[in-house]
């Protein structure tokens, strides 16, 4: 089954932001396209945006002039829906109702011929469900583009349970043929982007509540530590903090309720006062004129340790070891069976976050994760009200050598960017046990979907088999209730890589 054929037409029905970027990919592609909106007027309005917009890659050399013309040439707005009748896709943009969605689908099924790929782009609804109104729900299927969609590279294709082979295939390669990167995944609540990226937003604003840190600070260590493009809450401020929080919910409610998706309270709050974000002047930040800009807290210089003694293998942070040396402070190296930490000269110990409290022991300070701390510009420290002072300004000290900033947070379990990291991976590893997606696709929606600088196998592999098992073990040990219970599926694969090197355990 190959892609549509460049003389169909294919019709975008919804006339929003994301209705027009897709009718726009499909003219470039070389389509004539089809709009339709239900409230007169709009698909007009429509048609001449998307005419600016090509006039604006015209000015930017991304078309020439000879190629915008052709492309208006083949937008046609449209003011019934039965002009749609000989289309060979269509792809609906309309409000996020399943009654809505299925009314629409039922029409169009009454009118276009039998061959014609039927295509939703809900981001929050089942394809199934859509499917489930109507005579021949096999070809039906979902085409989730991302916003902006002549922009962003990704497409989901969402196979419902009813989606013939054939029409999932279709979509595939007809969205590679437009110049996207398409992935292939089951009617999973959130599909895959949706789904695996709630920890990123989920933890971050755990740590907020449990009062760790504050937003400047959590977005700052998740940047410069864990190499993510944006903070958890400068990001949501970008999406809306309404819409953010609205497909928490929809995953939450739809997988039942589950704790592993459970809203925040704070974030709940921030949209019942009308603090949307970016858009409204006011979210986590405040984006008024006269506003400062929040600033990330950052530990006073402090005197570097002469020495470190090394015991056990540091594991993800073992590469600490030479950036410790290079600085010109002294390694001694020693091998013990019964940890993995830094020894400081006070005698207090520095170790990588894993999902215990500083609180439960002597006198230790966790480090975060990063994900290369060669290149990482900030580190994050956690300290329990019993950790010697001493011993927090050696560690301070030592990562300020190695070039770092330095944000000391509270002493929370799995500190910021490992415990979300952890999470991310436990919820891959599900979704492909559960049939969602390959590793592949997954790894792939992840850094295309959201700008993921590795994806959660990629990250799997650099930490090892068992660092997020672990990691969420200790974790859970600490909350049960059940939000950080790693998945059957880690547990199988932590397991796995065990018996591999002979462990009973």
């Amino acid at each position: 089954m190959t892609a549509l054929d460049l003389s169909s037409p294919v019709a975008v029905v919804g006339t929003g932001t994301m209705g027009q970027g897709i009718a726009q990919v499909a003219l470039v592609a070389g389509h004539r396209v089809r709009l339709f909106d239900a409230v007169p007027g709009r698909a007009q309005d429509a048609a001449a945006a998307i005419g600016a917009r090509l006039d604006r890659l015209v000015e930017k050399d991304r078309l020439t002039g000879a190629e915008r013309d052709a492309a208006r040439a083949r937008l046609l707005p449209a003011a019934d829906l039965a002009e749609l009748a000989d289309c060979s896709l269509v792809v609906e943009a309309v409000l996020e109702r399943l009654d809505v969605k299925q009314d629409l689908f039922r029409a169009l099924e009454d009118l276009v011929d039998e061959d014609c790929l039927l295509a939703t782009n809900t981001s929050s609804l089942s394809v199934t469900a859509i499917g489930g109104a109507l005579r021949s729900p096999g070809r039906l299927v979902g085409l989730h583009f991302f916003n902006p969609a002549p922009l962003l590279p990704l497409v989901e294709v969402v196979s419902g349970f009813a989606t013939d082979v054939s029409s999932a295939t279709r979509a595939y390669e007809m969205a590679r043929a437009w110049g996207k990167t398409p992935v292939a995944c089951a009617d999973t609540p959130g599909f895959i982007v949706n789904r695996i990226a709630r920890p990123f937003y989920a933890e971050a604003f755990a740590v907020y509540e449990a009062q760790g840190a504050d937003p400047a600070t959590i977005d700052a260590v998740l940047r410069e530590s864990g190499g993510f493009r944006m903070g958890a809450f400068e990001l949501t401020d970008l999406i809306g903090q309404d819409v953010n929080e609205s497909v928490t919910h929809s995953v939450w409610q739809s997988f039942f309720q589950d704790v592993r998706f459970t809203p925040s309270l704070a974030q709940r709050r921030l949209v019942e006062s009308g603090r949307l974000g970016r858009k409204s002047g006011h979210g986590w930040y405040d984006y008024g004129d006269d506003a400062e800009r929040a600033e990330p807290h950052t530990a006073e210089q402090a005197q570097p340790p002469a020495y470190v003694v090394a015991e056990g293998d540091l594991g993800p942070a073992s590469e600490l070891l030479a950036l410790i040396r290079e600085a010109g402070i002294q390694v001694r190296e020693e091998d013990e069976d019964h940890g993995s930490r830094l020894v400081l000269p006070g005698g207090g110990q520095l170790a990588l976050a894993d999902g215990q409290t500083s609180v439960e022991f002597r006198d230790v300070v966790y480090f975060d994760l990063a994900l290369d701390y060669r290149r990482a510009t900030r580190i994050a420290l956690s300290a329990s009200q019993d950790t010697s002072p001493q011993t927090l300004a050696e560690a301070t000290g030592l990562f300020q050598a190695l070039g770092k900033d330095v944000s000391v947070i509270g002493d929370v379990p799995g500190m910021i960017v490992a415990r979300t990291v952890a999470r991310i991976v436990d919820l891959a590893h599900d979704a492909v046990a559960k049939g969602v997606a390959t590793e592949e696709d997954i790894d792939t929606a992840m850094r295309l979907g959201v700008n993921y600088p590795l994806g959660p196998f990629e990250w799997s592999r650099r930490l090892g088999r068992n660092w997020a098992y672990a990691l969420l073990d200790d974790l859970h040990l600490r909350d049960p209730s059940g939000r950080y219970a790693p998945s059957l599926a880690l547990y199988r694969h932590a397991y796995a890589s065990d018996k591999r090197e002979g462990s009973t355990s």
